[in-house]
C-alpha cells in the first residue's frame, strides 16, 4: 500500500441527457435537511414507504464512465487514450474530486497536482505578474513557493516584456504559454495532467513535452491524458485504454497505441474508396479502391521490408480522356507524419493520357520501411503538373503492415527504434 498512488474500483459515473443541475449552496442544504423529516411523514401518509428513487429513462440515461479499476504505482506515469466523448476527462475530474462517482471509488495517496483546464482562475483585468501569484495559489502552491520559482515561470513562458500588462491583451497563445508555465512549476507528489500538451505552437509544445519529461523523471506520479500518441509512447511507462466509458486494455505504451491506431484506422478500410465522401478535388479522376501486392504479385495488408511492393490505385474518370495525370500516394506513419512520397512527377513517368477507366501501378523495390503500421493517402493531380487539388484525393485510404524482412541480404534488421533502411558498405581505408 506505501507504493501504491492511485487505486480505482469499479469507477463509474452516469449522467441525465439534457437535464441541468443547479448548483447547490450551504442554504439549500440545510433547507434541504430541515425538511426531509416533513416528506418523510407525507410520504408514510401517503403509504410510500418504498423509498424507491425516481426512475431514470434509460434513453436519457449515459453512462460517462463504468465499472473501470486499476491502480498506479508511486513513480508511475500513466498514460491514457481514448477517442473524443470516450470518458477520459470524466476519470480525471473522479480522481480530482471535482465530481463525484455514481458508483465505485477512487483513494489517492499523495498531494495532488491538477492540471485540467490550462488558464483557470485567470483574472482578465489583472496584469500577468498578479495572475501568476492568483493562479499558483488556485492550483495549490504556497505564495513563497512562486516567490521562489516566479523568474522560472516568467523564463518558461516567454511573456516577459508583457509581464505588467493586462492579461485580457494578451493573445490567447500567450494565456496559454503563461498558465501551463505556472501549473508545470507545481511539485505534488501525484499529477494529473489533461490535454495540457496540445496548446502553444510547435516550439512550445516541444518545451512541454520537456518539462513533462523532466517531472518524470523525477519520480513523481504522473496521470496523462492526451491525444499526442508521441507523448504517450515517449513518457508513460504503462497507457489505459477506455473506449465508450470502459476500460478496453491497459499495458504497454507501444502496444496499446498500436492497437488503439489500428482500429481507430479499420474503420477506414469497411467503406471503399468509391463511397468515400471526405475526398477533396473536383474529380475529373475518382479513385475507387486500393489494393496493395507482395512481391509475388498477389494482393496482401502485410508486406516485408526490402522486398518489392505494388501499389494498385482503380479509378474511374468523369467520362473524358484525362491528359497530364500525376498520381501519388503519401505513407504515414502512426503519428500521421509523412514518410514517404510516391509522385509521377518526381521520376518523370505522369501519364500523358489514361482510358476512361483502369488500373495506376505505382512498384517500389526493396521497401525501405522496417517493420510496423503505416496509413496510406492516395491522389492525382490532372491537366496540371503543379496545383495538388486539381483532380482526387483520398486521405486514410487504406492501412498496411510492414514486417521484418531481409532488407540486406544478412539475416540481421534493424532496431524497431528505426524507421528507414538503405543500401550502404563499408570499407577501411589507410592514412
Amino acid at each position: 500500500m506505501n507504493d501504491l498512488a492511485i487505486l480505482a474500483e469499479g469507477l463509474s459515473k452516469r449522467y441525465r441527457i439534457g437535464q441541468m443541475e443547479r448548483y447547490t449552496t450551504l442554504r439549500d442544504v440545510l433547507a434541504n435537511a430541515a425538511g426531509a423529516p416533513f416528506r418523510a411523514a407525507v410520504k408514510l401518509v401517503r403509504g410510500d414507504v418504498s423509498g424507491a428513487r425516481e426512475e431514470i429513462d434509460p434513453e436519457r440515461r449515459l453512462w460517462a464512465l463504468k465499472d473501470v479499476s486499476f491502480e498506479v504505482q508511486r513513480g508511475e506515469v500513466l498514460g491514457v487514450i481514448g477517442r473524443n466523448g470516450s470518458g477520459k476527462t470524466t476519470l480525471l475530474k473522479l480522481l480530482s474530486q471535482i465530481t463525484e462517482p455514481t458508483e465505485g471509488y477512487a483513494a489517492i495517496h499523495g498531494r495532488v497536482g491538477c492540471l485540467l483546464e490550462v488558464g483557470t482562475g485567470f483574472h482578465a483585468e489583472l496584469t500577468g505578474r498578479e495572475n501568476v501569484y492568483l493562479n499558483g495559489a488556485i492550483l495549490g502552491m504556497r505564495r513563497s513557493e512562486i516567490q521562489a520559482k516566479f523568474d522560472d515561470i516568467v523564463e518558461f513562458s516567454g511573456v516577459e516584456k508583457f509581464l505588467d500588462t493586462p492579461v485580457k491583451r494578451y493573445s490567447s497563445g500567450m494565456q496559454v504559454r503563461l498558465a501551463f508555465a505556472v501549473a508545470a512549476h507545481l511539485e505534488p507528489e501525484i499529477l494529473l495532467v489533461d490535454e495540457v500538451l496540445a496548446v502553444g505552437d510547435a516550439a512550445f509544445q516541444r518545451k512541454c513535452l520537456g518539462k513533462m519529461e523532466a517531472v518524470a523523471t523525477e519520480g513523481r506520479t504522473v496521470f496523462l491524458v492526451t491525444h499526442n500518441m508521441e507523448a504517450i509512447t515517449g513518457l508513460c511507462t504503462r497507457a489505459i485504454w477506455i473506449d465508450n466509458g470502459h476500460l478496453r486494455a491497459d499495458g504497454d505504451p507501444h502496444a496499446i497505441v498500436r492497437e488503439y491506431l489500428a482500429t481507430t484506422r479499420s474503420e477506414i478500410g469497411t467503406t471503399s474508396l468509391a463511397d468515400r465522401n471526405d475526398r477533396t478535388g473536383p474529380g475529373p479522376i475518382r479513385f475507387t479502391r486500393i489494393e496493395l501486392r507482395n512481391a509475388a504479385g498477389e494482393p496482401t495488408n502485410a508486406v516485408n521490408s526490402g522486398e518489392t511492393v505494388e501499389f494498385v490505385l482503380s479509378y474511374v474518370t468523369n467520362g473524358d480522356r484525362l491528359q497530364h495525370v500525376s498520381p501519388y500516394i503519401y505513407v504515414h506513419d502512426q503519428f500521421d507524419r509523412p514518410l514517404l512520397l510516391l509522385w509521377s512527377q518526381l521520376t518523370a513517368e505522369d501519364f500523358e493520357t489514361l482510358p476512361a477507366q483502369g488500373q495506376l501501378v505505382c512498384q517500389v523495390p526493396r521497401f525501405p520501411l522496417t517493420a510496423g503500421t503505416y496509413v496510406i493517402d492516395v491522389g492525382a493531380t490532372v491537366n496540371s503538373p503543379t496545383v495538388r487539388d486539381s483532380g482526387d484525393e483520398v486521405r486514410n485510404a487504406a492501412m498496411m503492415e510492414v514486417v521484418t524482412g531481409d532488407f540486406f541480404g544478412t539475416g540481421r534488421s534493424a532496431p524497431n527504434t528505426i524507421e528507414f533502411q538503405c543500401p550502404h558498405s563499408w570499407t577501411a581505408e589507410t592514412d
